[in-house]
C-alpha cells in the first residue's frame, strides 16, 4: 500500500513537472535540423518565404505607385497605409506557409536521399516529447542518416542494404517512437515489466543507431573492395605482375624488334 502511495505522488509530481514545461514552450523548444537533409529542406523552405515577402512588397509598391498615378497622389494616409500593408505582408509570410512534416507511413517512400530528409524532419517534429538521452540519439541519429544516404545514392537499387533500411527508418523506427508517445507522459518513468519507457525508447534508439552504422560499414567494405579489384586490375595491366614481373606490355629479352 505505502508503495501505491509512493508512486501515485510521483506521478501526481512528474505531471505537475510536465504542466509547467509545458507552459513555459515545452523541454525541447528549438527546432534545429539534426542532419544536413533536413536542414536543406528547411533552407529551400525559408527561401521560398523570402521570396513571397519579395512578391508581396513588390506589389504593394506596384499599387501604391499606381494608385499614386491615378488620384495625383497617395499622401500622408496612404503612405502610412502602404507602411502597415508591409509589415503585414512580411509577418504573414514570415509564418505561413509552414513547412511541411511528413506523415511516418510516408518516410520509406521517394529517392534514398527524399527518404533521410523526410526521416530527418519527422524525427526532429517527435523530439518535444522525447527524455533528454533520446534527444541525444535522434541528434547523433541525423549524421548517420546523411552519411547512409550518400552511400545508398550510388548503391545499385537491388542492394539488400536498401532494403533493410526502408524497413528500418521507414517501419521500425516511426513505429518504436510513435508507441513510446502513446504512453502517457506522467507514466514514462514509471517501471513496466522490468524497465521504464524512457529506458525501452533510449535501448531501442541505441540499437537502430548501431544497425545504422552496420550498415554503412557494410556499404563502405561493398566499395573499397571494388575499389582493391581495380587498383589489382590496374597492377597486373599497366604495372608490375605477379612476382615483380613487369607486364606482358613490355618488350620480351630476346623479341625481335
Amino acid at each position: 500500500m505505502n508503495d501505491l502511495t509512493r508512486e501515485s505522488d510521483r506521478i501526481m509530481r512528474d505531471s505537475r513537472q510536465l504542466l509547467v514545461e509545458n507552459r513555459i514552450g515545452g523541454r525541447h523548444r528549438r527546432a534545429v535540423s539534426i542532419g544536413r537533409e533536413s536542414a536543406q529542406v528547411r533552407n529551400r523552405h525559408r527561401l521560398k518565404k523570402l521570396r513571397n515577402i519579395a512578391v508581396a512588397a513588390a506589389a504593394i509598391f506596384a499599387f501604391a505607385t499606381l494608385a499614386g498615378i491615378v488620384i495625383d497622389g497617395i499622401g500622408f494616409t496612404g503612405i502610412v497605409l502602404t507602411f502597415f500593408a508591409l509589415i503585414a505582408a512580411a509577418g504573414i509570410f514570415s509564418v505561413f506557409p509552414r513547412i511541411s512534416i511528413p506523415q511516418a507511413g510516408d518516410l520509406n517512400k521517394g529517392t534514398p536521399r527524399q527518404m533521410v530528409a523526410r526521416t530527418e524532419l519527422w524525427l526532429e517534429s517527435q523530439r518535444p516529447a522525447l527524455p533528454a538521452p533520446a534527444v541525444a540519439l535522434v541528434d547523433d541519429l541525423g549524421v548517420k542518416l546523411d552519411l547512409l544516404g550518400q552511400q545508398l545514392e550510388t548503391a545499385p537499387a537491388s542492394h539488400d542494404s536498401i532494403r533493410d533500411i526502408r524497413e528500418l527508418v521507414g517501419e521500425t523506427l516511426p513505429e518504436m517512437v510513435q508507441s513510446y508517445t502513446r504512453v502517457p507522459a506522467a507514466m514514462r518513468g514509471a517501471e513496466h515489466a522490468g524497465a521504464t519507457a524512457d529506458q525501452r525508447l533510449v535501448e531501442g534508439l541505441g540499437k537502430i543507431s548501431g544497425e545504422i552504422d552496420s550498415i554503412n560499414r557494410k556499404i563502405a567494405d561493398g566499395a573499397l573492395d571494388d575499389l582493391a579489384v581495380q587498383h589489382r586490375y590496374l597492377g597486373y595491366r599497366y604495372g608490375e605482375g605477379p612476382g615483380g614481373d613487369t607486364t606482358s606490355d613490355s618488350p620480351r629479352e630476346g623479341a625481335p624488334s
